[in-house]
């Protein structure tokens, strides 16, 4: 169950996991100056927040993880569905996110790149 959507592309669950969004890369609400982290959102970054909060806010996931689990920040890195729509896909579809992959999860980067082209035509 989702506790709190952290921005675009991260959430918490409510067992105090957090949650990185495979294959996908959204604008940043935030950035860390020295030790602290302050609001900066970069354009269009509090539109996919949005986005995302629309998604998965209060709703139960299910969670697909690829080759690599965990990022070097200790997130875990997944594919995240509502039902049966993956959410990462949902965000690309709508224009809120861009396709970052990073090796070796690259699962889905085809599909990624085919939604995300969409989107740009589409604009």
């Amino acid at each position: 169950m989702v506790r709190r959507v952290i921005d675009g592309d991260t959430i918490e669950l409510r067992d105090g996991r957090f949650v990185r969004y495979i294959g996908i890369d959204t604008p940043e609400v935030r950035r860390r100056v020295g030790e602290q982290w302050v609001v900066d959102p970069e354009p269009f970054a509090r539109a996919a927040t949005d986005a995302n909060r629309r998604l998965v806010e209060d709703q139960r996931v299910r969670l697909e993880y690829d080759v690599q689990t965990r990022d070097r920040f200790g997130r875990e890195l997944a594919y995240v569905y509502v039902d049966d729509r993956m959410v990462n896909e949902e965000l690309l579809a709508g224009g809120y996110a861009h396709v970052l992959t990073i090796p070796p999860n690259v699962r889905y980067a085809g599909r990624f790149r085919l939604l995300a082209n969409e989107a740009r035509r589409a604009r």
